[in-house]
């Protein structure tokens, strides 16, 4: 029976969640699977991956062929490499111990790589925030003194209407004034 390392999509419309299975080649792609290795989410940034290394290099070594996808999956895993150290053990090539040292500092370099790659992804987040809050602050400041500025010209246009008004009240006698001249006469 050929078996394939693959794919297989869940999750919703819009939102892939992949399992990493093996299973014969002839089954469908979301069918009957052997056995589940891992899951593949592209959702996250970066992509997060959780695979179950030794089965999976277990699977490898029993002849299965892993699809492209998967291929770079299981590369950047590290199961390809194992599998591949495995080969020279088996030939005498290099010690067990050797290859245990090879394959946890490939894997130690890898994380670093990761690491260093979230860390760069939140600076920018922060970055853009920081940019954001501040592109706020000043729209928030400069409407501040807009209004500030239509609150004074507003003041200002009253005042000399009032001014106008008292001056031409002062000129003017009230209608009880007049009245108090002519019971006068």
């Amino acid at each position: 029976m050929p078996v394939k390392i693959r794919l297989q999509r869940h999750g919703k419309k819009g939102k892939p969640f992949y399992w990493v299975v093996a299973a014969d080649s002839r089954s469908k792609r979301d069918g009957k699977f052997l056995e589940k290795l891992g899951t593949y989410n592209p959702n996250t940034n970066p992509a997060t991956i959780d695979l179950n290394l030794e089965t999976t290099v277990q699977w490898l070594h029993n002849g299965a062929q892993p699809t492209d996808t998967a291929r770079a999956i299981l590369s950047y895993k590290g199961a390809l490499l194992k599998h591949h150290l495995d080969g020279g053990v088996r030939k005498g090539a290099i010690t067990q111990e050797q290859a245990d040292a090879k394959l946890t500092a490939w894997m130690e370099e890898k994380a670093a790589k990761v690491n260093a790659k979230k860390e760069g992804l939140t600076n920018v987040q922060a970055e853009e925030k920081a940019k954001a809050l501040a592109a706020e602050k000043k729209v928030n400041e400069e409407r501040i003194a807009a209004a500030k500025q239509a609150e004074a010209d507003a003041i200002a246009a009253e005042a000399p209407a009032a001014e106008g008004e008292e001056e031409a009240a002062a000129e003017e006698p009230t209608a009880t004034e007049e009245n108090n001249e002519e019971t006068q006469a």
